[in-house]
């Protein structure tokens, strides 16, 4: 069976490889890929950046759908053909006051799909049956593996946070997650503003069509000026950080206003020194949010379903696995905002 392999440490050292075809135990489901999507993450693996631990050789690719093709013989909820959709959580310890909380995505024994067990880069692969949730029939395959990003989303903006009508919020980040955040958002009566650079000017386009009341590229205009044109001066209600830059983190405490709330949702690749004086004296409210939860998966599979989110315009590219190096040189420089892999 082909697979995209990460084969041991190192810049690169990722090529296909024939692997044997897995099989199921008992309570796992084996799942035929019909599309994965490229992450943020999946090129830092490639670059071997990640800052997630991992067990090597592994296949990457945790945003995954497919049809179930067979059982193992403890599964009794689910058949052959069923549509799914797998979660990049694979597997926690079950017993810690996480867990029993059903916060599984803060288990300090989680580990992940495409991280420590082979993911979605390969045309069979196998997943607890705990872990997947049913793909409902009007959405297609190639769309659906943004789901895993939006249900990042939901977590963040649903289940961290209240949102109130007629807040104002700045999103630093137009990448999938940033632009997942803002249809989330835009569910709500919220003035939207997207913020990127000279990179992303297709992904600020993009953000526009899909509900951005303002979009600033920070290399030609003061998001400043910006922010305090919308707020008499005041700044942002909200914050959402989906960059992981440093800079984009110091610019947003700047421009938040006193009392304002401050999301981390983006991974920064190295620490960022704060001057966390500001946070004191502005008294800002700072959150952090990591993957999503069961009840995060349900809800961004019902915004996506009921109409009332739309990924389809976030999909940029569809490649075989044979074109994997020309789909993550897109993904790397940013070209479009997700490129999604079909296994042969």
């Amino acid at each position: 069976m082909k697979a995209l392999v990460k084969y041991q440490k190192g810049k690169g050292n990722m090529e296909l490889r024939d692997i044997p075809e897995p099989f199921p135990s008992d309570d796992q489901i084996k799942i035929e890929v019909k599309a994965a999507g490229i992450c943020g993450s999946d090129i830092h693996i490639y670059n071997d950046t990640i800052s997630m631990p991992m067990k090597l050789p592994v296949v990457p690719g945790h945003e995954l759908v497919g049809v179930i093709v067979d059982t193992g013989k403890k599964v009794t909820n689910w058949n052959a053909g069923d549509r799914i959709i797998a979660e990049d959580t694979y597997s926690s310890c079950g017993n810690c006051m996480y867990c029993l909380k059903g916060l599984y995505n803060l288990c300090s024994q989680r580990k992940c799909l495409g991280y420590w067990y082979n993911g979605g880069f390969e045309k069979y692969t196998v997943v607890p049956e705990e872990r997947i949730h049913k793909l409902p029939d009007n959405l297609d395959f190639v769309e659906a593996t943004l789901i895993q990003p939006l249900s990042c989303a939901v977590h963040a903006i649903e289940e961290l946070i209240k949102i109130k009508n007629n807040d104002v919020i700045l999103i630093t980040g137009p990448g999938v997650i940033g632009l997942s955040c803002l249809q989330v958002l835009k569910t709500y009566n919220t003035t939207v503003i997207v913020a990127g650079t000279d990179k992303d000017k297709n992904r600020l386009d993009i953000a526009r069509k899909i509900g951005a009341d303002i979009t600033v590229n920070i290399m030609e205009e003061d998001l400043f000026e910006a922010i305090n044109a919308l707020t008499n001066n005041n700044g942002a209600d909200f914050v959402f950080e989906c960059s992981g830059s440093e800079k984009a983190i110091l610019d947003d405490l700047e421009v938040i206003k006193k009392s304002g709330k401050f999301i981390q949702v983006g991974i920064s690749p190295k620490p960022v020194c704060l001057d966390f004086s500001k946070i004191c004296f502005k008294e800002i409210q700072i959150i952090g949010t990591l993957g999503a939860k069961k009840s995060s998966w349900e809800k961004a599979i019902e915004f996506v379903s009921s109409g009332k989110i739309q990924l389809k315009p976030l999909i940029s590219g569809v490649f075989t696995l044979d074109n994997w190096k020309e789909a993550f040189g897109k993904a790397e420089k940013k070209d479009g905002v997700k490129q999604v892999l079909i296994p042969d």
